[in-house]
């Protein structure tokens, strides 16, 4: 099959968004009802996961091991709020991964239908997962107000934050989407890599912690910039590190149109093997 898109053309990823994005939306759409389908509150269910986590990390954390993030000043919600904005980051990050090697695998039936674009396959799976993302931070924010009686300004620029991060995560799905139909046994070892990738980005303790001289390594995580910037705009009220988020989202676009370009390219084989 040849590819109709130009691989050669760095924006090929994000045509392939614009031309289908009626169908992205709706198989999105699709995979979060369906989620919910069939239980007593429905999507209710999407609101309530991340309040009850919130609560427990409260209790946990504030109340138990009585834990502080340096330069907090606030009570026992503020680490909970720290910890869940950079918590909400690695789980968008880990529902994508996680369900990336199996993603054709488990259409087989899109595979065998040539005009379908299965591209739009990976940017359905992105769709829902920022939906998730959208109502935690929500419920975040709601959190925030209700024990410090304000939001920081800054929370508006979250979603410009999610926008770095988006070529990444599309990349990293393309990536493991096609490598998952020739190498079964990658979704055993994507669970490990997710896991370890949380405990070495900043989202349970501050960069300060860290040794000086390995510090600056903590920013080979494709995490730890973002959980930063994260936490700079929903939490302390700051604006994020707009030149390392800058050099973030070319490498990140740079990444997505490897990744794309290979998908593309591997595609013709997936038939075959399936």
């Amino acid at each position: 099959m040849i590819s109709a898109y130009k691989l050669a053309d760095p924006l090929s990823p994000y045509r392939a968004l614009s031309r289908h994005l009626a169908l992205v939306v709706q198989m999105a759409r699709r995979d979060v009802v369906g989620r919910y389908r069939g239980s007593f509150v429905g999507l209710l269910w999407s609101f309530f996961n991340p309040l009850l986590m919130l609560m427990i990390y409260t209790f946990v954390f504030g109340v138990i091991f009585k834990s502080r993030w340096r330069g907090q000043t606030g009570g026992q919600f503020e680490f909970a709020v720290i910890l869940f904005a950079g918590l909400n980051i690695n789980s968008m990050f880990t529902e994508c991964a996680n369900r990336a090697p199996t993603l054709i695998v488990e259409n087989t039936n899109f595979v065998k239908k040539v005009v379908f674009p299965l591209e739009t396959l990976s940017w359905s799976v992105i769709g829902s997962a920022l939906f998730h993302l959208l109502v935690s931070t929500l419920v975040l924010l709601i959190i925030e107000w209700l024990a410090n009686g304000a939001v920081p300004w800054t929370a508006v620029l979250f979603p410009a934050v999610i926008a770095c991060f988006l070529p990444f995560v599309a990349g990293v799905v393309w990536l493991l989407a096609s490598l998952g139909v020739f190498l079964r046994d990658l979704k055993q070892a994507i669970g490990i890599i997710t896991t370890a990738l949380m405990f070495l980005a900043p989202i349970m303790y501050p960069k300060e912690t860290i040794p000086v001289a390995f510090r600056n390594w903590m920013y080979l995580n494709p995490l730890t910039a973002i959980v930063e910037a994260s936490q700079d705009v929903l939490v302390w009220g700051r604006q994020p590190a707009w030149e390392i988020l800058g050099l973030y989202t070319l490498v990140s676009m740079l990444f997505a149109w490897l990744a794309f370009a290979w998908f593309e390219r591997s595609r013709k084989g997936f038939a075959d093997v399936l």
